[in-house]
């Protein structure tokens, strides 16, 4: 397998977010890889590209773009598949729930993939237990919880939410490695996924977005200010 069971950090910034730079997000994957993690999930063919100059760790790549009529939008199609196959990532995450997609079917989005590049591992994100369970029968080699939420079925949901009773679920439905992702905001929820079973886990906003990050302390400073009016 490509990716060990570890912590995988998320180093991704979109167009609108102050750290949208290949360049930046490769420097935060090697403080990310400084800091320990085993592996690190990126966003498009050119961050990634930056970032395997910076660092020898395996990389689990999507692709977001937008599509009009559909939902889907990491890898949702060859043309995304084929920006990360000409990336080198090790692993390629997509977009595995029952939304409409925009193209192909996801069973031919991974039938091309392994038939293009049988070396390339396939990640899931999925939003939903019947999802994690059609990922399996697909042959993914990894299945994340990284939609659960984000979904019009799932929307407001997180993966912690009772002691991450959904993750409990997904564990207790596949055999395939299971990643945890989505709202992992501290170390001591990291130690609880792995404690349940998780073969690894992806860790994102926590480390890799400091605007958000910011926010939080800034929120709670003035909420505390408000609060003693």
């Amino acid at each position: 397998m490509h990716l060990p069971s570890d912590l995988i950090v998320s180093c991704q910034a979109l167009e609108d977010e102050p750290l949208h730079s290949s360049f930046i997000m490769s420097k935060l994957a090697l403080a990310a890889y400084q800091g320990g993690a085993k592996g690190i999930r990126a966003n498009s063919k050119e961050d990634i590209t930056a970032i395997k100059q910076e660092v020898s760790l395996p990389v689990i790549g999507i692709v977001k773009r937008n599509y009009p009529g559909s939902d889907v939008y990491i890898t949702a199609t060859r043309i995304e598949a084929d920006e990360l196959l000409a990336s080198g990532c090790e692993v390629i995450a997509m977009d595995a729930t029952l939304a409409k997609r925009p193209a192909e079917s996801l069973e031919e989005l991974v039938h091309y993939v392994r038939s293009a590049a049988p070396h390339v591992e396939l990640m899931a994100d999925i939003a939903t237990v019947e999802e994690a369970v059609r990922a399996e029968q697909l042959g993914f080699d990894y299945i994340g919880t990284t939609l659960h939420g984000y979904t019009a079925n799932t929307v407001g949901k997180k993966v912690y939410h009772d002691d991450f009773s959904f993750l409990k679920e997904v564990l207790s439905s596949v055999t395939a490695p299971v990643i945890a992702e989505g709202n992992i905001a501290t170390p001591e929820m990291l130690k609880r996924v792995f404690e349940l079973g998780v073969y690894a886990a992806v860790v994102g906003g926590a480390i890799t977005r400091p605007r958000d990050i910011t926010r939080t302390f800034a929120n709670e400073l003035q909420n505390a200010r408000t609060n003693s009016r």
